[in-house]
């Protein structure tokens, strides 16, 4: 198992400090404070410090704690800034562009990085393997900075949310990353996992980034216990039997890695080339650890 965090040289990201439930972050010029329920540990700096360092402060609403709402709110602005920017991630070479949601959310994960250069990696190397592109299939693919990794890299894309929102965000940190080619789809992941199964497709690489709960386009049901392991059934049947990687990451409390790890075997069973598994996570400046996401990266 291994832990893994964002790179130093990243310039446009920073978590500052963590603790008493809420993670003081900087994203680009702006520093945000918001709700961490893993981060069970004590401030190290005051929370005049904290204030006076961040330019807005996420307030949860009457649905906090109520599953689907439970990171509605407001933003209590204060100091001035602007309602979107952007940030870049050099290490692969793509932009994205952020902005406060009424879910807390800016628009990325940074402890996503190690994901994002894995991915990069991947589709490189396959690249350089073969004639044409090898195909991605990003699931849950939400903003799309996975989907900008594997573009980068030289893959063909197909980018599926079943938010309509995010995908036209996505579709926006596309055209300012300068990449294009990659396909949209807004679609349920179950139902089109399994039509991609039915039709016999494959693809080279595959991004899962589930959530706890979710609805798709047409009201189909997700609750993360329930059905993530028929997901990654079906997903085990459309990733190329050779020359080819997934990706799967885990935010739900009481996820652990060993978890995403025998799923994955369970899954997709014993013919890999490689198969990792553990933990991401995001370090303050006093060196505390906040561990925020589990993952299992497999290659065939």
């Amino acid at each position: 198992m291994t832990i893994e965090q964002p790179s130093a040289a990243w310039r446009d990201y920073e978590l500052i400090d963590s603790g008493d439930f809420s993670k003081l972050e900087r994203f680009g010029p702006y520093v945000t404070i918001r709700p961490e329920p893993k981060a069970l540990w004590s401030k190290s700096l005051s929370d005049a410090e904290w204030r006076q360092l961040a330019h807005t402060e996420f307030k949860p609403g009457a649905g906090f704690g109520k599953a689907g709402k439970e990171d509605s709110g407001t933003w209590n602005m204060l100091h001035k800034m602007q309602e979107q920017w952007t940030i870049a991630y050099p290490a692969v070479g793509f932009n994205l562009r952020l902005g406060l949601t009424s879910f807390k959310h800016v628009g990325v994960f940074p402890e996503q990085a190690p994901n994002w250069d894995f991915i990069y990696r991947s589709v490189r190397d396959l690249a350089a393997q073969q004639n044409g592109a090898p195909k991605v299939l990003n699931l849950f693919a939400y903003t799309g900075a996975s989907s900008l990794a594997a573009a980068k890299g030289g893959a063909s894309v197909t980018h599926l949310d079943s938010v309509r929102q995010v995908v036209t965000w996505a579709r926006g940190n596309m055209e300012i990353s300068h990449l294009d080619g990659i396909r949209w789809i807004i679609e349920d992941a179950m139902k089109f996992a399994r039509r991609e199964a039915r039709r016999g497709n494959t693809y080279q690489g595959l991004i899962l980034d589930p959530p706890a709960y979710g609805h798709g386009p047409d009201g189909e049901r997700w609750k993360l216990d329930e059905c993530l392991f028929d997901l990654l059934q079906q997903c085990a049947a459309i990733l190329a039997p050779e020359k080819s990687f997934m990706v799967l990451n885990l935010y739900s409390n009481g996820y652990s890695a060993v978890l995403a790890d025998t799923l994955v075997r369970s899954a997709f069973g014993t013919k890999f080339a490689s198969l990792d598994y553990g933990e991401l996570v995001l370090r303050d400046r006093a060196g505390k650890a906040l561990p925020l996401s589990v993952f299992s990266r497999l290659k065939r």
